[in-house]
């Protein structure tokens, strides 16, 4: 697979992934003003308001890894896509499969 194509493939699941959290979100939020307001004494676990943090912190490191793939289909098209940031030597290719929005090399990470 080229490396437009595995960009294209992680931007798609990060789209996908983020509109999953936020559905995610919203139910959660929509629970908690549905729910009695104690969930801090609930016995079965977890409260809601962690519930809903947590949910909150995966969605906000999705939006910031579309973000990173975006910056890395502009460093493709800009001719620097797999060039370390840092020491401007190449990428592997290993690190660029693994992490496809790569902008340094494993030196320099």
């Amino acid at each position: 697979m080229s490396a437009a194509e595995d960009l294209a493939a992680e931007r798609a699941a990060t789209r996908a992934r983020i509109a999953a959290l936020e559905a995610q979100v919203a139910s959660i939020v929509e629970t908690a003003s549905a729910s009695s307001g104690d969930d801090e004494h609930d016995p079965e676990g977890q409260t809601i308001a962690y519930d809903r943090a947590q949910a909150q912190a995966l969605l906000d490191r999705a939006r910031a890894d579309l973000t990173e793939t975006d910056a890395a289909l502009e460093r493709l098209a800009a001719g620097t896509y797999g060039i370390c940031e840092v020491c401007g030597r190449s990428i592997p290719g290993e690190r660029l499969e693994a992490r496809p929005a790569a902008r340094r090399c494993v030196r320099h990470a």
